[in-house]
């Protein structure tokens, strides 16, 4: 089963949409456009809102895993940084740039998140494949 095919529970409601990708699937830009609707909202924070970091977390694994030349990791391993250095507002949109590389028993993907006010976030997950270790 492929990643686009897996069933997602996520506080995401926000389509990320992967619109460029490599041949071989190791370089991707994607988006999410942040929508004042968005459930998250509601509880962080009720007259403030800021879409949280985990949620911009699950934007970069949406996107890094979606797809059909998407890489096919079989486990997210380790969120092995996550750095955030600007908020995440209603009506922003979140553009994503990815980068894969193997790794001994897996793949990192190494990613940069921006807003139009710039960097929001710099992540890198770490995923095994089938038969890797950890």
């Amino acid at each position: 089963m492929t990643a686009a095919t897996r069933a997602r529970v996520s506080p995401v409601a926000a389509e990320v949409r992967v619109e460029a990708r490599t041949e071989d699937g190791l370089t991707a830009v994607a988006r999410a456009e942040i929508r004042e609707n968005e459930p998250v909202f509601a509880g962080h924070y009720p007259d403030f809102p800021i879409f949280p970091g985990v949620c911009v977390l699950e934007c970069v694994q949406r996107a890094a895993t979606d797809g059909e030349a998407a890489p096919a990791p079989s486990d997210l391993a380790a969120v092995e940084s996550a750095r955030f250095a600007g908020a995440v507002y209603p009506g922003d949109t979140l553009h994503l740039t990815l980068t894969w590389r193997p790794t001994e028993g897996g793949l990192r993907c190494d990613a940069v998140a921006l807003t139009q006010r710039g960097r929001a976030a710099t992540v890198r997950l770490r995923y095994t494949t089938a038969g890797g270790e950890r």
